[in-house]
């Protein structure tokens, strides 16, 4: 298994030859700021202890407060929180959004906690890390099993720590305590505004344009859903159980009513039934991989058949898959860019939460879909500019605008 941190720090190597990085930069961001390790002791329901381990990982914040979710994992480490919190630095920075860095985790499984176990383990996190965290400081979020829920308990702890009310040390909250308009369906609403704005770069007619999605969670239910509102489509969908293709394409609120009533999409009235690599490989225009990592191999990349793809999932196309699509002319819009819509969204809960004036849902979005444009755009104008494919570009402008702030502050 390879080391996720060393995959980050592989990663600005390459960059910093690509755009010529000042190496006392470098340098200094070979290791976070600050990780801090901490014992969360619980009281159990059977009356005894168990101590949990949880992470802090804060990378950089030259561009504005740490900013991260929380993931509640068994296999959560330190090396994976550490790569996280440099990648999250990376997707502030795309977005333009003023935010640094961090990530956290605690290793446990929380499907074998009650409900009053993981909420004193929650509030039993935020009593270790809290001296380190706030709205000017480091602002965590949602990430693998965690829920607004969560974060509800974790504002509360924080408060009575405290002794005020801060409702921006976190983001992604209940809508009843601070949370924003739109955050639940940010992230697809945010790759369909990437969608769109690929389509008008290579002049795509989107009742013309065929897309595969494969993933029917949260991102790529609304990814599909809004993007086949915006006239695209969709004729491809998968959940973890298989997949449906039909070349008419699919009305994806009656394939959720299916869903929801027989917990799957297979044997869907008219449509082929598939598997997930075969949905991979199929010869659509566009494909959306927003399931799993690592989906798209040196294996199955020779058999890709599209010429483009929207990373919705985080890090769905292997390293060495990259390569091969690169050389194949695909063009790829990397996770950082095209999933970015949440932590933006996310940005602009802090916002309201600060100014203490909130914004309805139509408000928000018109917020997002410049920031989610101007990003594309610029990606991909640094790509051609330095020949590579379009997730090196997307690093590299991430990077430098890291490495400006940095230097201007004198780091």
């Amino acid at each position: 298994m390879s080391d996720p941190y060393q995959n980050a720090m592989k990663q600005i190597d390459k960059i910093a030859k690509i755009i010529n990085l000042d190496p006392d930069i470098k340098e200094r961001l070979s290791e976070p700021d600050r990780v801090l390790t901490v014992a969360i002791p619980v009281k159990m329901d059977n009356g005894k202890i168990k101590v949990f381990t949880g992470f802090r990982s804060q990378y950089n914040n030259a561009r504005g407060p740490y900013k991260g979710g929380i993931r509640y994992h068994q296999n959560v480490s330190l090396s994976e929180v550490k790569a996280l919190s440099a990648w999250m630095t990376w997707k502030c920075s795309v977005a333009g959004i003023p935010y640094g860095g961090g990530k956290g985790g605690i290793i446990v499984n929380p499907k074998e906690l009650s409900i009053g176990e993981l909420e004193r383990l929650s509030r039993g996190y935020i009593r270790a890390i809290w001296q380190f965290i706030g709205s000017d400081v480091d602002v965590p979020a949602p990430d693998v099993n965690t829920t607004s829920q969560i974060m509800a308990w974790m504002v509360d702890e924080y408060a009575k720590l405290t002794g005020k009310l801060d409702l921006a040390v976190i983001t992604a909250k209940p809508l009843e305590i601070g949370g924003s308009q739109g955050r639940t369906e940010a992230t697809g609403q945010g790759g369909v505004y990437v969608l769109e704005a690929l389509a008008k770069e290579f002049k795509l007619k989107p009742s013309a344009t065929k897309i595969a999605v494969q993933g029917f969670g949260n991102v790529g239910y609304y990814f599909a859903l809004l993007a086949q509102k915006a006239g695209f489509k969709i004729v491809a969908l998968s959940d973890s159980r298989g997949g449906i293709y039909s070349e008419k394409g699919f009305d994806v609120e009656t394939v959720k009513k299916y869903k929801k009533e027989t917990g799957k999409i297979q044997d869907f009235k008219g449509a082929k039934n598939i598997t997930n690599d075969e949905l991979l490989e199929l010869p659509v225009t566009i494909l959306v991989p927003a399931a799993l990592e690592s989906v798209i191999t040196k294996d199955n990349a020779p058999k890709i058949k599209t010429k483009l793809i929207i990373e919705m999932a985080n890090g769905p196309i292997t390293p060495e898959a990259d390569v091969i699509l690169h050389d194949k002319k695909v063009l790829f819009v990397p996770d950082v860019l095209s999933n970015s819509g949440g932590v933006t969204v996310s940005y602009f809960e802090w916002v309201q939460n600060r100014m203490g004036y909130y914004w309805t849902k139509e408000e928000v979005f018109n917020k997002l879909k410049p920031i989610m444009v101007n990003a594309f755009k610029e990606g991909l104008t640094a790509a051609r500019k330095y020949n590579i494919d379009m997730r090196m570009g997307v690093y590299s402008l991430a990077v430098q605008k890291v490495a400006d702030a940095m230097k201007l502050k004198g780091i």
